[in-house]
């Protein structure tokens, strides 16, 4: 079966193509949006968007290889990314990897057997200013703490758990 983007995403690259002056401009919104459809980034992958935007493929690949934004493997359901530039590692980032690989259960780059969690650490996520900055998706926790990661990690499992009670069954009277 040969990778194809869905007709929603292919709409959505040629809006972002409009929006660009170049299609090698276009690429880290188009790799955004194959990331979304596909979930991770894979040489198949790199190869699809590089005949898309009509780029070598070389050019796509170093692209999405420089960038940690872009999942090169699966990830779980909540990839918790922890800053380890400066003003991060300054503010003691080390201590809420430590306490965010004890409350989740793995360490960095590995996923928890459930899929549930990914650990990384990022090179820098753009919140010197609030720094130790965590990121858990698309939500940023900025002055990060190793007490307020464990309470984080332990809501989302909550929120994973919290289904709600089936009603109870009838029975024969």
């Amino acid at each position: 079966m040969t990778l194809a983007f869905s007709d929603e995403s292919d709409e959505e690259i040629a809006r972002i193509m409009k929006r660009y002056p170049t299609r090698l401009a276009a690429l880290i919104p188009t790799l955004w949006v194959a990331q979304h459809e596909f979930g991770t980034v894979t040489r198949e992958v790199m190869e699809l968007v590089a005949t898309r935007l009509d780029l070598p493929t070389a050019k796509v690949i170093t692209t999405a290889t420089f960038y940690t934004m872009f999942n090169k493997k699966p990830v779980g359901r909540f990839h918790v990314q922890v800053c380890k530039n400066i003003s991060c590692y300054l503010r003691r980032s080390d201590d809420v990897t430590a306490a965010l690989k004890d409350a989740i259960g793995v360490g960095p780059g590995e996923t928890t057997a459930d899929g549930l969690f990914t650990l990384s650490e990022v090179e820098c996520l753009a919140a010197c200013g609030r720094a130790p900055a965590v990121q858990v998706n698309k939500t940023y926790h900025e002055w990060a703490t190793p007490e307020g990661m464990r309470q984080l990690v332990a809501d989302l499992r909550a929120s994973v758990n919290a289904a709600p009670m089936p009603p109870p069954e009838a029975h024969d009277g």
